[in-house]
């Protein structure tokens, strides 16, 4: 579900149009998704159309071999804006599947409020509506997480202040931030949009402490154990949050441990 009425300008439209005329004639063209920041209601004059191009298994698969699975534009015929342009995500009928059936948060959001521009296929307009549906059945676990995160992240902004760590300072402010935002996101059952967007739709979310915002830029601008308490405290006071038995060891399960069940993420790999 879009928190905000999809906001295209007549140029935008424009090039939409223009893309799905280019991109349809490809017989390995199997549908075209447009999404992004005017799908969001969040689009400025300038902002460039985000979409997906769903193309043959075949396709995707020779791609994928050749690395080649963004399709990036901006000529003169297809965009007549200042600063322009069209960026597509490559995908198969099967990755949009797979997205449906265990997709992240950011995966799915990136199909809220999105439009089938032109498709082969009339299953990919149900298939899109529910790939951005709310994943009900992770909710209460994630939830337990972020609030170990959370924790541990008020630890680590003492513990950095006490011995003057400004890496260790700004890292657990950022994620302070971070999984105080989810934490608000998931409550409110609100798909966390990954970084770019996820102030904005904090911004939105109707239930959360009402200095959340001003406190979370508050230990972005200053970070330290004053302004993470400040904000930690506000989140995890907001109501009565049902919590893990130790947060230590929920984060050690999450963080430190959490290459036993599948490849580490590249930061820690």
């Amino acid at each position: 579900m879009t928190m905000r009425e999809p906001n295209y300008r007549p140029h935008h439209l424009r090039t939409v149009s223009r893309l799905v005329e280019r991109l349809s004639a490809d017989p390995c063209s199997v549908a075209i998704i447009v999404g992004g920041s005017q799908a969001k209601g969040l689009a400025k004059e300038t902002s460039d159309i985000d979409f997906f191009w769903v193309v043959t298994e075949e396709e995707q698969r020779r791609r994928h071999a050749t690395g080649e699975l963004v399709y990036v534009a901006s000529d003169e015929g297809l965009v007549d804006y200042p600063g322009g342009y069209v960026d597509g995500k490559i995908v198969s009928l099967d990755l949009l599947q797979k997205t449906r059936e265990r997709g992240s948060e950011p995966a799915r959001s990136a199909f809220l409020g999105a439009t089938v521009a032109w498709s082969r296929l009339p299953e990919i307009d149900g298939l899109v509506r529910a790939i951005s549906a709310y994943p009900e059945h992770e909710r209460a676990h994630k939830m337990l997480g972020f609030i170990a995160q959370l924790e541990a992240m008020r630890y680590y902004l003492e513990s950095a202040e006490q011995h003057d760590n400004r890496y260790l300072l700004t890292w657990a402010a950022a994620r302070a931030v971070l999984f105080g935002y989810r934490l608000i996101l998931a409550h409110n059952r609100i798909l966390y949009p990954y970084h770019k967007w996820v102030r904005a739709f904090v911004a939105d979310a109707p239930e959360k402490p009402a200095e959340l915002l001003r406190l979370a830029d508050e230990l972005i601008g200053a970070p330290g154990k004053r302004t993470g308490e400040a904000f930690c405290g506000a989140v995890l006071s907001f109501r009565d949050w049902d919590r893990p038995a130790q947060w230590q060891t929920r984060f050690m399960e999450d963080s430190e441990l959490n290459w036993l069940h599948a490849p580490p993420p590249l930061e820690d790999a």
